[in-house]
């Protein structure tokens, strides 16, 4: 078994005296995949490297497995680690990069060649084996970073933003093909990124950072639909959930609704709000409008044929069910 479970983990730097991780407590299940995401300087990498072992926390535990790690170095932690840069030797070929942490283990070379064998054959490396990485492309190389990790047959897989290197048509692939090569190891994995469209389409769950704490955790759906407070719902989402003040009963509250739950007319509907179109951008799938209705922005997606312009009147409608409501003052989700 290769849970992880992080208890009350606390990390502060002197330099700055700020919290880079404010109590963190968090259970990663056994060939579950979770991915940290949020904004630069929430706490996901320094958590990560907590777990690693390459940072040391000022209080609190991690456990691997059931085994108390938190003194022990990361070689002895049963874990492996892709980082942002390949960090792939460039003297050695993609087989001796590849085999690498197999050599420092002294694996028995039939062994160490098939275990190398296997991995190129899970990344579609085979025929680039006897090649140096100076003579791969980019995703060749993460691919080789990601070899390099699995082929060691670690309990927990560590990957700190590794796409982020890679052109977005490619990430995009990449990010496909590494879905499901971690879905056939079944390998508990950990994963950081601040791309909220990675964490979405990744993770088994996902755990939203803020200020070096955990703001929601859950499945991609659960933290989209249901934020936990108004932040992960600015947070995630591409455009980002519009808020604006509101009503309910006789509370004074912030609403929240997703551009693509906004119905939206060129003609006026019985108990529609009238709203004026600032701007139309057209992406292809959809056309994304900025509604100025009283004092507050709105963005909508319409479809594809949708012909308002900049200064065109415009009707919209948001379904009550699809209204999210947070309070005023904390800007925590009202249940």
């Amino acid at each position: 078994m290769a849970e992880v479970t992080v208890s009350n983990l606390v990390k502060t730097y002197p330099s700055s005296q700020r919290r880079a991780t404010d109590d963190i407590s968090l259970e990663v299940a056994d060939g579950e995949f979770l991915v940290l995401v949020g904004p630069s300087g929430c706490g996901k990498t320094t958590l990560l490297r907590m777990v690693a072992g390459l940072e040391t926390p000022d209080s609190g535990t991690v456990t691997i497995g059931g085994r108390d790690v938190t003194g022990l170095p990361a070689r002895r932690r049963g874990l492996s680690m892709v980082f942002q840069s390949y960090a792939i030797f460039p003297h050695l070929t993609v087989k001796q990069n590849i085999g690498f942490g197999l050599t420092m283990a002294k694996v028995p070379k039939p062994e160490w060649e098939s275990r190398v064998r296997e991995a190129a054959e899970l990344l579609d490396l085979s025929d680039y084996l006897d090649r140096h990485p100076a003579q791969l492309s980019g995703g060749q190389r993460q691919r080789v970073a990601v070899a390099r990790a699995i082929v060691v047959d670690a309990d927990v897989l560590l990957m700190d933003e590794p796409l982020s290197n890679l052109d977005a048509l490619l990430r995009m692939q990449f990010r496909a093909e590494l879905k499901k090569i971690v879905a056939r190891l079944g390998t508990t994995t950990l994963y950081v990124t601040h791309d909220q469209a990675e964490a979405m389409s990744l993770g088994d769950r996902v755990a939203v950072l803020r200020d070096g704490r955990i703001a929601q955790i859950g499945t991609p759906m659960q933290v989209y639909d249901q934020p936990a407070e108004r932040f992960v719902g600015g947070f995630l989402g591409a455009p980002p959930m519009n808020f604006y003040p509101g009503s309910d009963g006789d509370r004074e509250v912030l609403v929240g609704v997703r551009a693509e739950n906004i119905e939206v007319s060129t003609s006026p509907r019985p108990e529609w709000q009238e709203a004026q179109v600032e701007v139309a951008e057209p992406t292809g799938a959809t056309v994304l409008l900025t509604l100025r209705w009283r004092d507050h922005e709105l963005k909508v997606q319409a479809a594809p044929g949708f012909t308002a312009g900049p200064g065109d009147r415009v009707w919209f409608h948001a379904p009550p069910s699809s209204l999210r409501f947070f309070d005023s003052g904390t800007t925590m989700a009202l249940t």
